[in-house]
């Protein structure tokens, strides 16, 4: 027979233990705790606001970060380069010089365009035809021609592109966004990842992880349907008025822990998450119910047909989110190869252009029709672009050296071009953007200096662009 110990020789863990049905919920809490760096202890009493000011009058409110994961090609996307068509099927000329490259292409043949790239909109935008809706809206992007990093491998730029750094382990851009502005819903995470149900990104969930921040500002990866976070829904058989109960028993017993401690932030923290968790379950499954969108809506973002539904979802999934108070979203496109088109750039990206360009181009339109358009910034591209030389004849290899990333919303100049790669598409070349600067300026945007935003960590105020000199690209802001 089992021995019951008294109550009072019970650690808290023992208690969580033994309690049984419905805490499933409480693995859930510690990734959405509200943990606090710098908010008083005795904000614990859930008063506080988890919405923090920015540094300045910001431009936009909220971002929506379009990842197409394994690296789109910009020269058969969006840099038209004559040079490059002129020069196909011949070698690199040597007056490129040496040329990095992971699979050793550098003396293959140079590949034009798979496909033509035409001039669309007032601002003559080049846009190739795999993106027809998505040109329609060419007016509307701002094209960053000389992006560049530092890695020609997918995790190290995956990390890079979003945290800064080709190391794991440092905070990502939505972490650092949430620490610094927190969430306008309390009943949802300021930082949300829709990652692609094909499969995950080469480098995984560090990708949107806290780093040394405190756990509550990391992605929280949420999908559609009945079930957006996993184990959220407590058992059948524990009803509301039950899990009220036992929540207020563990929040005592917490708050005792708490007072014996001299308020601790983090150990407050914690205790309000398991108020968001339980607050989630009801708010988070009407945030995905796309069934309350109109129709019209639902064709519009292509949920009607099978080769754009996944993604049309997830960006209107990403809309309701936003429309909620969610600061930063993350949709993913590409499962874990995706773009990543190494032997057949025209059948790979005839499929991911086919999957994502009508849902992107919808977003474009229905954030302007709902009154969203200027105070959210939008952004689409990968980690990195692809090389003009060709790679098994008709594929392309890794090219962080130079690439496109376009924004677009009421916070940057809609039709600008700004820098560019050289004659075929090989290096940022004029106006040279490093993913570093490209950070800078989505903080500036949402009213944070990038100088200012620190954590203090071993030692170190750490920042999200590191302890380089980096620069916000001023020629971009509307």
């Amino acid at each position: 027979m089992q021995q019951h110990l008294p109550l009072s020789s019970r650690n808290r863990r023992d208690f969580l233990t033994r309690a049984g049905g419905g805490f499933g919920l409480m693995a859930l809490a510690s990734l959405l705790a509200e943990e606090s760096n710098g908010l008083r202890a005795n904000e614990s009493t859930g008063k506080e606001t988890a919405t923090r000011p920015p540094h300045f009058a910001p431009r936009v409110k909220r971002v929506i970060w379009l990842f197409m994961h394994g690296g789109p090609s910009h020269v058969d996307l969006f840099e038209a380069k004559p040079d490059l068509v002129k020069l196909s099927g011949k070698p690199l000329p040597d007056s490129f010089g040496e040329v990095m490259t992971r699979r050793k292409v550098a003396q293959n043949p140079l590949l034009a365009p798979i496909k033509p790239l035409r001039q669309h909109g007032e601002c003559g935008h080049a846009i190739s035809d795999l993106l027809p809706e998505t040109a329609k809206h060419a007016d509307e992007l701002c094209m960053l021609h000389s992006v560049c990093g530092d890695s020609v491998n997918h995790p190290q730029s995956v990390y890079q592109m979003n945290t800064g750094s080709i190391l794991m382990g440092r905070p990502s851009v939505g972490s650092w966004v949430a620490y610094g502005l927190g969430s306008e819903n309390r009943d949802l995470p300021a930082y949300v990842v829709l990652p692609d149900p094909g499969g995950g990104v080469k480098g995984g969930p560090p990708a949107w992880g806290s780093g040394f921040l405190p756990a509550t500002y990391q992605g929280i990866t949420m999908r559609p349907g009945d079930s957006p976070l996993l184990n959220l829904r407590p058992p059948k058989e524990l009803s509301g008025t039950q899990q009220r109960a036992t929540l207020d028993l563990v929040q005592q017993f917490n708050r005792a822990h708490l007072d014996a401690r001299d308020g601790d932030d983090e150990l407050a923290a914690r205790i309000r998450a398991y108020e968001l968790a339980f607050r989630m379950q009801s708010t988070a499954p009407e945030l995905v119910n796309l069934q309350d969108e109109t129709a019209e809506t639902q064709r519009l973002y292509g949920l009607d047909e099978t080769h754009t539904r996944s993604f049309g979802q997830r960006c209107l999934l990403a809309r309701r989110m936003i429309e909620r108070g969610v600061r930063f979203v993350q949709v993913y496109s590409g499962d874990t190869n995706g773009w990543d088109a190494h032997s057949n750039v025209l059948t790979n990206h005839t499929q991911h252009c086919r999957a994502t360009d009508q849902p992107v181009a919808a977003l474009l339109h229905d954030l302007k029709r709902r009154g969203l358009w200027n105070d959210t910034l939008v952004i689409w591209g990968g980690e990195f672009g692809r090389m003009p030389m060709s790679e098994q004849g008709t594929g392309r290899d890794h090219n962080p050296w130079g690439y496109t990333v376009w924004l677009a919303g009421g916070g940057v100049k809609g039709g600008m071009r700004y820098g560019s790669t050289d004659a075929v598409g090989l290096r940022a070349e004029d106006k040279p953007v490093p993913i570093k600067n490209l950070h800078a300026t989505i903080l500036h945007l949402l009213g944070l200096k990038f100088d200012e935003l620190t954590y203090f960590h071993n030692g170190l105020e750490e920042r999200l662009t590191g302890p380089a000199e980096a620069h916000v690209v001023h020629e971009v802001l509307a």
